[in-house]
Formats: structure tokens, C-alpha cells, sequence
């Protein structure tokens, strides 16, 4: 018998972005921007930084397992706390999903190329893992409704979606709830939901509070805490009940919940952050028309565009690698023809074109998208 099980086996690791430091070394570079990873470019919240230092002192200490957290974010979204969880970002609180209502006849339920995190744990626990394809680069709800069977436990639905971008609107989900049954979980991982929560098509789950639904969110994104892994969700308290039996018991840190209670409450960052994030998304959208590429319209941080295939895929992000700017091949979340640009800095933004017009000045004769 094998010591590690088959499915683990056949897993492939997370592999996260390059890093600045390593592209600018590799191409002996001055500047790099790394629009790879849906990184705030203006950096943490200056609130959340000067709560990390108050706590230094007492790292010592262990911390009380995200009580204070949970606490600020009943307060503010009207909740109890038994409704809450805190976790080292959302994927941490992903994990533990998976950990605790799975078990082995079980099956998940999802889009094809989901966002790769969410993949590899539910690969991890070796149940059935089926998808259904996107329907013009949105998630196909109707599609998903269809494949639910006796053995669907589980139903994963970012809103929006990484790496599209793109959002299922409330009448969408409205009429996709009426076919789930209530044994079905449904997370709904809202990573970017600051993004798109002013959109007055965007079903805010804080509207749907199903017993059968868990909201996961995360400072990871507009709050630029990703350094410090913080995030949080919202479910019914039997829910949220049995999650807490197989977290960790003393995530998130110390620091990681004194930022994301300072963050909350840092609007002028936050504000700051959409309106640069807005000019972003404007100008790559823009900016990518120009060149002939699509761009998939999105309503988070990040801009996805098609490619003819995948070596198109490769060759445009290897000469961007070239002129200092790092974005992210889609091949390991199952579009090997596609690249996911994040908004950055309005200058970055500004390398990323000028280097994507280079890239194809130097190649007339590549075939165009459509």
C-alpha cells in the first residue's frame, strides 16, 4: 500500500506568482511591476500597519483564536458572533470546509478552471470533483443546477469569479437557490466583493443568509493584508459551529486580527483603493482593445484576456517577464490560452501596455484575438 494516497499523489502544488526580486535580477532590471497576484499596489491599509506594531509586544501570548475579530464583524454586519469565523485567509477557512463536511461518497460541484486554490483542496480530500464549462466566461448556474445529484454535498461559486472576473447576477442566483437542496452546501467565496459591491446587479450575500450558505471573505485584496494571511465568513451558526471544531485553535495571529480590525475600519484607504483600482481596470481594458486582444470584462481587480493558444499565452508573458512586468499564466487553472493582468499603480499599468505594444510591434505577424 502506497504511503501517500493516489489522489494526493497526482496533485501539483500551489505555485504562486514570480516574484520582483527574482525578475529583476534574472533580466537585470531597474523597475519591475508585479501585476501576477491581485495585490493592492498602494500597499496595507496605514491603519492595519500601525495596529500590527501596538501588538508586538505581546507575541508571546497566544492569541484567542479570532474572538475579537469575530466580534467587530457581528457589530458590523448586524450578526452574532456564533454567525462569524475567522481563519488565516479565506482559503484557510476553504480548508477547513473541506475538512469538515466531506466525507468520502461525497461530490463537488463547480465551474471548470475554478479558482485554483479552491481545486487543489478539494482534490486533496479525494472525493468526486465535477465541473461544468463556463457559458461566455461567467459561471453557467443553469448548467450547475442540472448536475446536481444525490452525491453533491458541495457547490463552490465565486462571486466575482477568479480568474474571469466576472459576476453572476442576483436574478442568476436567485434562480439557481430554488434548485439546490438544503443537504447541498453552497460556499460563495467573495474575495473581491469590495469591487463589486456598488454594482446593483451583484448579489450581495449578506442578503441570502441561507442555512445552507457560507460567505467567505478576505483582507487579502483591497486591504492589502495579504503578507499576513486574514479572512473571515458568515453562516448559520451550526455551520459556523462545526468549523470551529476543525480549525486550528489559535489562528488567525495576533497580528493578522489587530490588522484586519484596524483595516476595517480604515474607509479613506478603502476608497482610495476603488478609485485606483477603477482607473485600472479602465485603462488594460482599454489599452488591450487597442492591441486587437480580448479583454473579458470584470469587476474585480485583475483583467483576463484570451489568447489564440497557449504558446501565444507563453510568448506574451515571457517578453513582458523581459520588460520588468510579471502577470499570470492561467495554463495550472485549466486555461493554458489565457493570462490574468491585476491592476496596479496607474504607472504600472502604464509598463504593462507600452510593454504589451512592444511585444506585439516585434510579432506583426501573430495571429490576432477575437
Amino acid at each position: 500500500m502506497p504511503l501517500v494516497p493516489p489522489y494526493i499523489e497526482s496533485l501539483r502544488p500551489y505555485e504562486a506568482g514570480r516574484s520582483i526580486e527574482s525578475v529583476r535580477k534574472q533580466y537585470g532590471l531597474a523597475r519591475v511591476a508585479k501585476l501576477a497576484s491581485n495585490e493592492n499596489p498602494l500597499g496595507a491599509s496605514p491603519k492595519a500597519v500601525e495596529a500590527i506594531g501596538a501588538v508586538l509586544a505581546g507575541l508571546n501570548l497566544y492569541p484567542n483564536g479570532g474572538l475579537d475579530l469575530r466580534e467587530v464583524l457581528a457589530a458590523e454586519f448586524d450578526l452574532k458572533v456564533d454567525n462569524v469565523i475567522a481563519g488565516s485567509g479565506s482559503e484557510g477557512i476553504m480548508s477547513n470546509i473541506i475538512r469538515a463536511f466531506l466525507c468520502d461518497e461525497d461530490e463537488v460541484l463547480t465551474t471548470e478552471a475554478a479558482f485554483i486554490g479552491f481545486q487543489v483542496l478539494a482534490r486533496s480530500r479525494g472525493v468526486k470533483y465535477r465541473t461544468v464549462p463556463y457559458r461566455d466566461w461567467h459561471y453557467d448556474l443553469e448548467a450547475l443546477a442540472a448536475e446536481i445529484n444525490d452525491h453533491t454535498k458541495i457547490i463552490y461559486l465565486a462571486n466575482p469569479n477568479n480568474p474571469t472576473g466576472t459576476i453572476f447576477t442576483k436574478h442568476q442566483f436567485d434562480g439557481f437557490y430554488r434548485h439546490v437542496p438544503e443537504r447541498v452546501l453552497i460556499i460563495l467565496d467573495e474575495a473581491y466583493f469590495e469591487y463589486a459591491k456598488d454594482n446593483p446587479r451583484y448579489p450581495d450575500s449578506m442578503h441570502y443568509r441561507y442555512d445552507n450558505v457560507i460567505t467567505l471573505r478576505t483582507f487579502s485584496k483591497i486591504y492589502g493584508l495579504a503578507g499576513v494571511r486574514i479572512g473571515y465568513g458568515f453562516a448559520h451558526e451550526e455551520l459556523i459551529r462545526n468549523l470551529l471544531k476543525v480549525k486550528l485553535p489559535f489562528e488567525p495571529s495576533t497580528p493578522a486580527q489587530a490588522a484586519g480590525i484596524a483595516a476595517l475600519a480604515d474607509k479613506e484607504f478603502l476608497h482610495r483603493s476603488l478609485e485606483l483600482n477603477a482607473r485600472g481596470l479602465r485603462d488594460l481594458t482599454l489599452g488591450l482593445a487597442e492591441l486587437g486582444l480580448t479583454a473579458v470584462p470584470s469587476e474585480a481587480n485583475f483583467v483576463m484576456t484570451v489568447l489564440p493558444s497557449e504558446q501565444d499565452a507563453m510568448r506574451v508573458f515571457e517578453e513582458l517577464l523581459a520588460g520588468g512586468v510579471v502577470v499570470r499564466p492561467l495554463k495550472a487553472f485549466g486555461l493554458p490560452n489565457c493570462l490574468r493582468i491585476s491592476t496596479g499603480t496607474d504607472a504600472d499599468n502604464h509598463l504593462c501596455l507600452e510593454a504589451l505594444r512592444r511585444s506585439y510591434a516585434a510579432n506583426l505577424g501573430a495571429p490576432r484575438c477575437r
